[in-house]
């Protein structure tokens, strides 16, 4: 029998007694509250939790569009004595950082070497073009698939997707230079925007390995997508997109060898994006909006869970937050937060969430 997953989050007030949340099963919890109120520091200490409980059981994969989670190498020498209150010592946990593009053009090698220098295990992380669909690289480039250059990308897409599994940003330019249908003014335009997303330093230029190979169940894998631009359509939804995708896929198939007594390749995948309104917004679109609602809707049998944080709950689309079985507020003090928590009250309860924020 598999050893429980308890994690401990500290004491209620009230009774003393500790609070424990079950974590040996996928679950979706929702962590809130305005800035500066703990909820990403709340996020830290649930993944912390899991990876020292799950021991090796569990993969937890931090999407950071701040920057700052890799500091959970350290550790926590600051509140020293609040810890010995509490029975227990700082320390630092293993980080993976994964960094889209090359690291010492990210960060500088300034930055590259104090980093390994405090044991961060820090890789390289690029995306095979040929793993977005038609649908993302126009939505990539804000194209219409009913406009002239949505419909020749969609097509050029389509055409080399059709051959085989891989293919570069190079093979996406000379697919559309060959395509007779495609006007000269459209093909010059598409060129333009494959000669800047080839500047971006995200694209694999050949066959990489799957990117569920790239984590590790040793470590916290932390995605710092600060180095890269924000937006609905813009590189971080993009990446958050292949990544969710192939780590769903990979799941779905381990979960059939599971049920037969088979070995599976990759465990548990616990998936924790902060500043989650960014990737899943309550109005419009995004490129990972898609998949991150389909994980919380249907990931509990691959086993998949998610956490997510953010300082705005109105700003999260209800299709993910319907589903969230765990709510942690902090201080919340906007109408149209406190608003949308408390549709999020369930039946059984005796009062409404707003009368406990």
């Amino acid at each position: 029998m598999a050893q429980r997953v308890l994690l401990g989050i500290g004491n209620d007030i009230e009774s003393n007694k500790e609070v424990i949340i079950e974590g040996d099963r996928s679950r979706a919890m929702f962590i809130c509250g305005k800035r500066g109120s703990g909820k990403s520091y709340t996020m830290g200490v649930l993944i912390e939790e899991l990876f020292e409980k799950a021991q090796g059981e569990a993969i937890i994969v931090l999407a950071d569009p701040m920057g700052i989670f890799h500091t959970m190498a350290l550790p926590n020498d600051d509140q020293t004595h609040e810890l010995y209150q509490w029975g227990l010592t700082e320390k630092g946990f293993p980080v993976r950082l994964l960094v889209p593009g090359d690291p010492g053009q990210r960060y500088g090698e300034e930055i590259v070497e104090p980093l390994k220098e405090r044991g961060i295990d820090i890789r390289p992380l690029r995306i095979n073009p040929s793993d977005l669909s038609p649908d993302a690289w126009c939505s990539l480039f804000n194209l219409s698939v009913n406009d002239l250059m949505g419909i020749a990308l969609y097509r050029a897409v389509s055409d080399l997707q059709d051959k085989g599994d891989f293919f570069s940003v190079n093979d996406l330019e000379r697919s559309i230079k060959r395509d007779p249908r495609t006007q000269d003014k459209t093909r010059e335009a598409l060129f333009n925007r494959l000669s800047i997303a080839s500047k971006w330093g995200i694209f694999e230029d050949r066959s990489s390995r799957a990117k569920e190979e790239m984590f590790t169940s040793s470590a916290i894998n932390v995605l710092d997508l600060s180095v890269i631009d924000p937006g609905s359509h813009g590189l971080r939804n993009l990446v958050v997109d292949i990544i969710a995708r192939n780590l769903f896929s990979a799941r779905t198939k381990a979960r059939r060898k599971e049920e037969f007594g088979l070995s599976p390749e990759l465990p548990r995948i616990w998936l924790a994006i902060d500043e989650a309104h960014q990737f899943v917004p309550q109005s419009g679109s995004s490129l990972c909006k898609e998949v991150l609602i389909r994980w919380v809707k249907e990931g509990r049998q691959p086993g998949l869970g998610l956490i997510a944080a953010t300082q705005q709950p109105s700003a999260i689309d209800t299709e993910l937050l319907s589903q969230c079985d765990l709510i942690l507020s902090h201080k919340i003090t906007a109408i149209d937060d406190i608003q949308s928590l408390n549709r999020l009250s369930a039946t059984y309860m005796s009062g409404e969430l707003k009368t406990l924020v």
